[in-house]
């Protein structure tokens, strides 16, 4: 872990220090007299709750927002410590800060060596000297550990291979302090493990690095120091050593956190049933899938991103065609149609909560209701019930803890969390047959994820059948009765979740097969 030198906190070793950084936008305060420290060969993670002020903070770092208040220090190449020019990503770049957002952010039709290179100088150069470039990067991969094919298309990559190419073009950039946003959400745990070894090894190559993680088993297993924001302020800065989970689950929301234990269930018939289901196309193509889903029961589909998950999806929401085989729900052909799958119970927590889970542009009570608008409780003679919608709103946001500045605000400004809530809210309160559960607690804090699970729970006791997908096997092993896996558009028999281990499910997620004595 943290060096002496480090330990010892000598200003010599100092990469960064944000000083009283201090963010508003109008009434809101995001930031409020922020102070933080990285030193060189430390890992930092950064904890807290959706809207408690993480991602406005690193905006700040990166110079995407301005602080109102305080300063970014950054050591400079030359040495020397310097105030980091406000609202300037330029800036942070040429002072060695590299990001790795959540969601990539490569060109998908250029190759991993062109991705890497891309913004350094103009590809098409006389000047440029590929040679070069790919001889610096072999050498980054040999001490970085971070092998990946540099000519092949990042769009033909996996997903880990894909965050190692962000890594790789951050290091290219001579970076000395590394900010990673929940680096580990779409990797199988045996690809975590080869990232914490990459970030391990980096730190001891003098790399200051923050990364910031709702898995506590992350946190607690592969960090320094933990420092904990709640409300915008930093509540708590510790070593890792003397914390444990409860603590800093209780630190993030201020209060004691219980975590939901599933019971087991009761489950029905069979009511949906996917028959040797073929569908899409490319990496996301379906290949003769079966699967039977009853009433009751929650069945947690593993599996990393992009083998057929989102084409599964689009099918029983009523998004896709299938092109051979069949899906009834209720002994009933379900039919590619969003609205007649909403009537016929189906409730859809998209695993893209932006881009399918809400109208931007619209209000937080519009969006709550708008899968239900045309009920005469909300609309009479074709003129909306203003007053009933805000009623189911303010209702809604109350019991979902939705922190906005209230029922008028724009959806789009609120933060992925408490977008996610207005989702959840949405679908969960019209007591659903199905529910269709992607990701459905990516990004949130441990107090949203653990209501969540609640509410999931809570509707299968009420009789709705649960598909979770997921690419969370923890989140998977505490709720699902059943597991399936998914990979390269062919789907495993779901086994009882008792009767497997993380282990066996990462082999699989990866297409390897589980040694007997693993999987039993």
């Amino acid at each position: 872990m943290a060096h002496e030198n480090q330990e010892s906190g000598a200003e010599r070793d100092l990469l960064l220090a944000l000083d009283s950084i201090t963010k508003r936008f109008g009434d809101l305060i995001a930031n409020k007299d922020v102070s933080l420290e990285l030193h060189s060969g430390e890992i930092v993670a950064l904890l807290g709750e959706n809207g408690a002020g993480k991602t406005t903070l690193m905006n700040i770092l990166f110079g995407h927002y301005v602080a109102d208040e305080g300063a970014v220090t950054v050591r400079s190449r030359s040495g020397a410590l310097e105030v980091l020019e406000p609202g300037a990503p330029h800036a942070a770049l040429d002072a060695g800060i590299g990001m790795v957002h959540q969601h990539f952010t490569l060109a998908e039709n250029l190759s991993g060596l062109e991705n890497i290179v891309l913004g350094t100088e103009s590809l098409w150069a006389g000047r440029f000297s590929r040679s070069k470039a790919r001889a610096k990067l072999k050498k980054l991969m040999e001490t970085s550990g971070l092998e990946v094919d540099l000519d092949v298309r990042v769009s033909r990559l996996a997903v880990g291979e894909r965050q190692r190419v962000e890594i790789l073009k951050a290091l290219y950039r001579d970076a000395r302090i590394l900010v990673l946003d929940e680096p580990t959400a779409v990797l199988t745990p045996q690809e975590s493990e080869s990232l914490f070894a990459t970030i391990k090894k980096l730190a001891a190559q003098g790399l200051g690095i923050i990364f910031i993680s709702h898995k506590m088993v992350e946190v607690l297993g592969h960090s320094d120091r933990v420092a904990v924001l709640r409300s915008g302020e930093i509540v708590a800065d510790l070593e890792t050593s003397i914390c444990n989970r409860q603590m800093l689950a209780d630190l993030m929301v201020g209060h004691s956190v219980e975590t939901v234990q599933r019971t087991p269930g009761n489950p029905g018939k069979p009511f949906l049933r996917l028959q040797e289901v073929c569908a899409g196309e490319g990496r996301e193509a379906l290949d003769h899938v079966s699967l039977s889903l009853r009433r009751g029961e929650i069945i947690g589909l593993a599996g990393v991103s992009g083998n057929g998950q989102a084409t599964l999806q689009k099918l029983i929401s009523g998004l896709q065609t299938v092109t051979s085989g069949s899906i009834t729900l209720e002994g009933k052909p379900l039919p590619a149609k969003a609205s007649a799958a909403i009537k016929q119970g189906v409730a859809r927590i998209p695993e893209d909560r932006h881009h399918d889970g809400i109208v931007g542009s619209l209000s937080v009570a519009s969006n709550l209701v708008i899968e239900e608008i045309r009920r005469p409780a909300y609309q009479r003679f074709g003129l909306l019930r203003y007053g009933a919608i805000k009623r189911r709103a303010e209702a809604a946001i109350k019991a979902y803890d939705i922190r906005c500045p209230g029922p008028r605000a724009r959806a789009r400004l609120l933060s992925g969390g408490n977008i996610q809530k207005i989702v959840l809210a949405r679908t969960l309160d019209q007591h659903p047959a199905l529910v269709l559960a992607a990701q459905p607690s990516r990004g949130l804090d441990v107090g949203a994820t653990a209501d969540v699970h609640r509410r999931l729970l809570e509707a299968r006791d009420r009789g709705a059948g649960v598909l979770l997908i997921s690419e969370d096997l923890d989140e998977l092993f505490q709720l699902s009765d059943r597991i399936a896996v998914i990979h390269r558009g062919h789907l495993s028999a779901p086994v009882p979740t008792e009767a497997l281990d993380k282990s066996a499910v990462g082999l699989m997620m990866a297409g390897l097969e589980p040694k007997k004595e693993e999987a039993a």
